[in-house]
This record gives structure tokens, C-alpha cells and sequence, in this order.
């Protein structure tokens, strides 16, 4: 680095106010700027800026040149700085060190300014502020639109006939042993709602097949006795593909041989079975499609399907660019059709009556903002003037209900808030008064285990039956000054990772750095929201929601709003993004909110330190707002 001489003053202001954001701020803010700057060159390959430096103290404006960003043992390409930027930004605002080395790529020329410097001009200049904001917001557009291409890919071959057989395979196969009756193989046939039954041996591999087509000439017309074993009339042998073998491979073959089944085999044993519905299917995924086969489904294998496409149709849309908003708000509207059917299939058996009943949904389900990797949150309030009388009934309905969606992907609440549980199913004066107990009476530890029922939503049942209990709660709530600094207590317990120089705080495990992004970055965000729309009176549920209508009454600058946002949505598709891609083994799947901050992008790791900074602003907010 050579420090040169001072510029001619005017000559570098004139010049300065030719570029964004100088050209709209006052002309006395740009030469503070320019008074305050001092002319560096660097020659091509000089370091300007590295880790090792610290917590940044200066910012550099590049004029001439342009300077290359890189992580520390990457090899891949990071980023690039041209001229008239500012730099760096992120690292300077969150008062911490860089974590990419930057380097001039050719002989450069900058102005240096203390960040301190900086910061005063940008509180005093709304262009400078707007413009330091849209940094943020441009590597946010980044990080998507990388995100997009990741998934472009995978999306492209799911819905092509080269999709391997074994990601179309979503359940076991239905198969009987050669001796089993007709009668038994029928029968189950019927009750599963399928067309064909296999036959395997004792190892599992394919003996044989009868489907539906068959039953007319073989068993009908034939007079063939129930009590005949299946291997009499079975169709033999069976041809099969292996789990490598592609959509187009089972096209060919059902064309060739005439069939409509084809078992799927690994290793020699069969792990299940592709329709000729099923390969039709990959390309006709749509919501329309996915929400009507929700609708129309029968049994819970059928929501099992249903819950795989679900999947598959948020890869989709995840590579078509569709932001974490609209993606989680889909997830819990489609989730919401699984449960819904479920409830009312549930009911029917029975013999119970939906409208004396409203199936609930608590925590990220009733806030509209599930992922892809879920458990149940639900919660049964029914009608009745002898509610001791009628529980045990609601209570084995919900058991069934909660046992459903436990088969079809969601697993069982671990803190029992299941309707199943005799705590969650209960009449509304009931549930009025516990979350009264709770709001008036209830102890911090008590409130951190209560609070998601806060974000109560009506899915299925009589709906209208919830809507006082939701009134009352969000009063209630607001008039108790103690319930809010004790639920303001309980978010700051859980603190924003993040240390004294902006660094992320992760849990290492040899070369992998890893954060929970639903614990340590989602929920700061969530925990706020919901403490500011309870109270100031705000019936919604969502997150962001929450926020935009609270951000009035808290008197939040807009930009500040859109910061908070715009991090709270980036972080919710990081985590759609870990979620969806394919796991490393079964420890990935146990823990499907985790990602290693080593293995993520530049650009991520940047975004995610910035959008942690920001739930760090919103906490010390409701720290000063509620603990003073």
C-alpha cells in the first residue's frame, strides 16, 4: 500500500457526487466524507483488508481498479468489487472483522475513511443510509437467485423421464407369500386402494403379480375359489428394474412387455412398486394437483403420497425463484389440507360431529411459516355442556388423528402438544382459562413452554369455534404488563451467536462449524414478533405479519422493518434450502435445521452474519422496550 498525497478538494468531490450515493446527499455531508478520506493505491495482488486485521476501523471507496473477495481455502471464485463502492460494508456495520481476504486484482486507487466517519453520516443522510441497506439487500438477491440455480437443476431431471426409479419409490410394496388365499390378497387390495398385489418369497425378491386386470379372466370368470393360493393365478415372471434404472427405462419396458406395473428392486429385493400412473404423474406436479389429491384422498397411505409431493413440489418451486415467504406459507396451506382431510376421515369412523369440534394448530403451522422438516403442534377444542363426559372420545379420535400424522411425515410433538394430549383437547372455557392461568399466574418457565399456543390458527372443524378464544387471549395478553416482560424474559434467553467482534458462535466438530438456524436464527425473530403483536393487540399470527402491523404502535423506522424482514425470510430459506437438499446420512435427518457455516457460500455466510445482526438489533430493542 502507498499513501499518496491529498486530491484536489472540489476535483474529488465533484467527482464522488457523480456516483450513487454521493450524487443525492447534501454537499457538505460529501466533503466531511471527502476531508475525512485519505488517498491509498495498491498494487495488483496487494492485500487490502484480511481476517487478521480485526474489527474493521476504516472503509474504503474504490476509484480506480478492481479488488477480488476470497474465504480462506476456497478455491472457488468469490466475489468482486468494481469501481465507485464502497467497501466493506457489512463487516464495518457489524462493527467485526472481514472473513474474505481482499485483494487488488490490478493497480488500484481508493479513498479510506474511518467507519466511525461513516456511521454519523449515514444517520444524518437517508441516501447513504438507503444505499448502505441496499448492499444487504443486493447480496440477498444473490443468494437467491444462486439458490435458484442449485435447484434448477434437480427440479429439471425430477420432472424428466431420467428420474432414477428409487426417488420415485415412496412406500413399501404390497406383497403376499405364494400361499396366501385370494381371499386375504383381495381384500387387502381393497382396503389399500390399489391395483396390483406382488408376490415375493422369503427374501423378498419377485415370484409374482396380480393386478386388477387380471381378476376379470382368472378369477371371475373362471369360478376360481377364494380360498385358491394367489401363486395359481399370479402372473409369472415378473420383470423388473433395479433402483438406478430411470423413468424412461420403465416406459420401455411396460411398452415391450405390456404391463403397468413394474417392481423396483435393490439388491435383489423388492422396495417397491412404479405405476404407470406414477410415471404420467412427473409431469403434471402442480399445487392444483397436490392440494386435490389431498383433498380427495381416502386412507392415510393415499397423504403419504400426498406428503411426498409436497416435497418434491417445493424443490420445484424453490429452482422457479419463489421466495421462503410464499414457499412456507404454501407448505402450511398444503400441510393444512393433509391434517384436514385426516380429521374428517378420522371423524367419520367415528361417528363424531365436526361441528361441535375445531382442530388447532400452535407454533409454526398456526403461524402460517412451516419448512419442509415439521413435527405436529395441534390442539382440539370441542363443544359440550359435560366436557368430562365427552373427552374420552375426542380424546381417541385425536390419538388416531395425531397417529395419522405421525405415518404421513409429521412426527410426534416431543413436549406432548398433541390433541391427544388431555392438556390440549379441551372446551373453551377450558382453554380460556388456562391461557389465563398462564398470561395472569404463570411462571417464565412455564410461559417458554406455553408460548407457542400463542400462535393459535384454526385448520379444520368449525373454525368460527376458535375465534372468541383468539380475541380474548390477544386482550388479555395486551392488559398484563408482568406476561409481557416475562415473555420478553424468556426471548432474551436465548441469545443471537454472535460475539463481541460480529462473529458467528457455532458449535465445531472437527472441520464442520455448525449453527441451528431454527433456534439460534429463526426463532430471535419469531420470539419478537409474537411479544410485540400480543402487545399491542395484533391478531395475526405470522412473523413478518406481526411485525409490519406492530411496527407503527413501536414506532420502527421502515428501513429498519425491512431489514428485520428481509433477514427473518433469508434465514427461513436457508433452512428450506438444508431441508430439501439431500442429507449425509441419518444424523443430517435427526437434525434437519443445522448447517455447517464452513460449507456455505461467500455470499451466504455474509447474508446469514447480517440477518443475525439484525435479530441482535431486534432483541436489544425489546430489551430497552420491556426489562428496563
Amino acid at each position: 500500500m502507498q499513501t499518496l498525497p491529498p486530491s484536489p478538494h472540489a476535483g474529488l468531490v465533484a467527482e464522488l457526487m457523480q456516483h450513487p450515493p454521493f450524487a443525492r446527499m447534501l454537499l457538505a455531508q460529501v466533503e466531511r466524507f471527502v476531508g475525512a478520506a485519505q488517498p491509498v493505491a495498491y498494487r495488483a495482488g496487494e492485500v487490502v483488508v484480511a481476517p487478521t486485521d480485526g474489527v474493521v476501523a476504516q472503509v474504503w471507496w474504490l476509484r480506480r481498479g478492481s479488488i477480488g473477495g476470497r474465504r480462506s481455502g476456497e478455491t472457488a471464485a468469490g466475489f468482486q468489487i468494481d469501481a465507485a463502492d464502497l467497501f466493506p460494508v457489512g463487516a464495518a456495520l457489524g462493527e467485526r472483522a472481514v472473513t474474505s481476504t481482499y485483494t487488488a486484482d490490478v493497480d488500484c486507487l481508493c479513498l479510506r475513511v474511518p467507519v466511525a466517519l461513516l456511521r454519523e453520516l449515514a444517520a444524518e443522510s437517508a441516501p447513504l443510509a438507503d444505499h448502505l441497506n441496499a448492499r444487504i439487500a443486493a447480496l440477498l438477491e444473490i443468494s437467491r437467485r444462486a439458490l435458484q440455480a442449485a435447484f434448477s437443476s434437480q427440479a429439471l431431471a425430477e420432472q424428466t423421464m431420467e428420474t432414477p426409479l428409487g426417488r420415485l419409490v415412496v412406500r413399501p410394496p404390497a406383497a403376499v407369500a405364494p400361499q396366501t388365499p385370494l381371499r386375504a390378497a383381495l381384500q387387502q387390495m381393497h382396503e389399500r386402494a390399489i391395483g396390483s398385489m406382488l408376490v415375493t418369497d422369503a427374501a423378498g425378491a419377485a415370484l409374482g403379480i396380480l393386478t386388477r386386470h387380471d381378476l376379470l379372466g382368472r378369477v371371475t370368470l373362471a369360478q376360481l375359489p377364494l380360498d385358491t393360493p394367489i401363486e395359481r393365478v399370479m402372473s409369472q415372471p415378473v420383470h423388473t428394474l433395479s433402483v438406478a434404472h430411470t423413468a424412461q427405462d420403465a416406459v420401455l419396458l411396460m411398452s415391450q412387455r405390456g404391463v403397468r406395473h413394474v417392481p423396483v428392486t435393490e439388491r435383489g429385493r423388492v422396495v417397491g412398486i412404479v405405476s404407470e400412473r406414477d410415471l404420467y404423474a412427473l409431469h403434471k406436479l402442480s399445487v392444483k394437483q397436490v392440494g386435490a389429491a389431498a383433498r380427495a384422498a381416502g386412507d392415510v397411505a393415499t397423504l403419504t403420497m400426498v406428503t411426498a409431493d409436497i416435497r418434491r413440489l417445493v424443490r420445484n418451486l424453490l429452482a422457479q425463484g419463489v421466495g421462503a415467504r410464499q414457499l412456507t406459507a404454501l407448505i402450511s396451506h398444503l400441510n393444512d389440507l393433509v391434517a384436514q382431510r385426516l380429521v374428517e376421515l378420522t371423524a367419520a369412523r367415528h361417528g363424531l360431529d365436526l361441528e361441535r369440534a375445531c382442530w388447532l394448530a400452535f407454533g409454526s403451522e398456526g403461524r402460517g411459516e412451516q419448512t419442509v422438516a415439521t413435527d405436529q403442534d395441534n390442539g382440539l377444542l370441542f363443544a359440550s355442556d359435560s366436557p368430562d363426559a365427552d373427552r374420552p372420545a375426542w380424546l381417541a379420535f385425536a390419538r388416531e388423528v395425531n397417529a395419522a400424522l405421525d405415518a404421513c411425515g409429521y412426527p410426534l410433538c416431543k413436549g406432548k402438544v398433541m390433541a391427544a394430549n388431555p392438556q390440549c383437547c379441551l372446551t373453551h372455557a377450558e382453554w380460556t382459562a388456562r391461557f389465563e392461568r398462564w398470561i395472569a399466574q404463570g411462571s417464565p418457565t412455564h410461559l417458554l413452554e406455553a408460548s407457542i399456543y400463542f400462535d393459535l390458527r384454526p385448520i379444520a372443524g368449525h373454525l368460527a369455534l376458535a375465534e372468541p378464544l383468539r380475541e380474548r387471549v390477544v386482550a388479555a395478553a395486551a392488559a398484563t404488563p408482568r406476561f409481557m416482560k416475562q415473555m420478553a424474559d424468556n426471548a432474551l434467553r436465548n441469545a443471537v451467536p454472535l460475539n463481541w467482534r460480529g462473529a458467528i458462535v457455532t458449535r465445531d466438530e472437527g472441520e464442520h462449524r455448525w449453527l441451528d438456524l431454527k433456534l439460534n436464527a429463526s426463532m430471535p425473530f419469531v420470539d419478537a414478533a409474537r411479544l410485540y403483536a400480543l402487545a399491542h393487540g395484533v391478531a395475526a399470527t405470522g412473523t413478518r405479519e406481526r411485525l409490519e402491523a406492530a411496527a407503527g404502535p413501536m414506532q420502527a423506522d421502515p428501513r429498519e422493518l425491512r431489514h428485520w424482514c428481509e433477514s427473518f425470510e433469508f434465514v427461513q430459506m436457508l433452512r428450506l434450502r438444508v431441508q430439501i437438499a439431500p442429507h449425509e446420512g441419518a444424523a443430517g435427518a435427526a437434525l434437519p435445521n443445522r448447517v455447517d457455516i464452513a460449507a456455505l457460500g461467500d455470499i451466504d455466510r455474509r447474508v446469514l452474519k447480517d440477518a443475525l445482526g439484525a435479530a441482535r438489533s431486534l432483541q436489544q430493542r425489546m430489551a430497552l422496550d420491556y426489562l428496563r
